[in-house]
């Protein structure tokens, strides 16, 4: 199965307080450290969704990548619009895959085992989407097959993409995990910094395309 990945880079980081892409654990960007989770976990190639300060996300991501390895998309109504208007744009320039995670720029710490594990779940059964959970609550990164992507494009109806998996019924593959990466996100400050001393814990990988 070719998979791809979609990062979520959007946002205004207002709870943070700062530029989230940008921000730094260890020698690495956090939006740095998000793509190459995805390349770890099995991705070919991944898209990033811009929107506030697009430009200086693009010129770091283009200069550490090649472009066959990371494109990128732009949600211009980025303070306006939610999540799914990102998965929208994101899907209109997505590199050709049989399946696509679904990752937040703020969640780079979700372990390669959680991703692989995905993939065989998906695998195994024709479940348009497999999606972790911790202790029986969906977390991300969700894997969606591409059979979806028209259904994801065309939906305009309440909640999102919780909307989508909950029209879905029974056939969403829900894969239990243990996987403290599925909880952690840069959402403010004391997220950051847990998030922070968790990956440094990390055994240091590499994964640049």
């Amino acid at each position: 199965m070719m998979t791809g990945g979609l990062v979520l880079a959007a946002g205004l980081s207002s709870r943070m307080g700062a530029f989230k892409p940008l921000m730094r654990i260890g020698g690495k960007t956090l939006i740095e450290h998000s793509v190459e989770s995805l390349f770890r976990g099995g991705a070919e190639s991944v898209t990033v969704v811009l929107g506030f300060r697009a430009p200086e996300v693009h010129r770091l991501l283009s200069e550490r990548y090649s472009a066959e390895s990371v494109r990128f998309a732009l949600n211009p109504a980025y303070e306006t619009t939610d999540m799914l208007a990102s998965v929208k744009a994101g899907l209109s320039v997505l590199a050709p895959c049989d399946a696509f995670f679904l990752l937040p720029g703020d969640m780079p710490a979700v372990a390669e085992s959680t991703m692989r594990a995905l993939a065989s779940a998906l695998a195994e059964t024709d479940a348009p989407v497999a999606i972790p959970a911790v202790d029986g609550r969906r977390k991300h990164p969700p894997l969606i097959r591409a059979s979806s992507i028209s259904g994801i494009l065309s939906y305009e109806g309440e909640d999102g993409l919780r909307g989508i998996w909950r029209g879905y019924g029974n056939r969403v593959a829900e894969v239990s995990v243990s996987d403290k990466g599925c909880l952690l996100d840069a959402d403010d400050m004391d997220g950051f910094r847990e998030l922070s001393r968790y990956m440094e814990g990390l055994p240091e990988t590499g994964a640049a395309k």
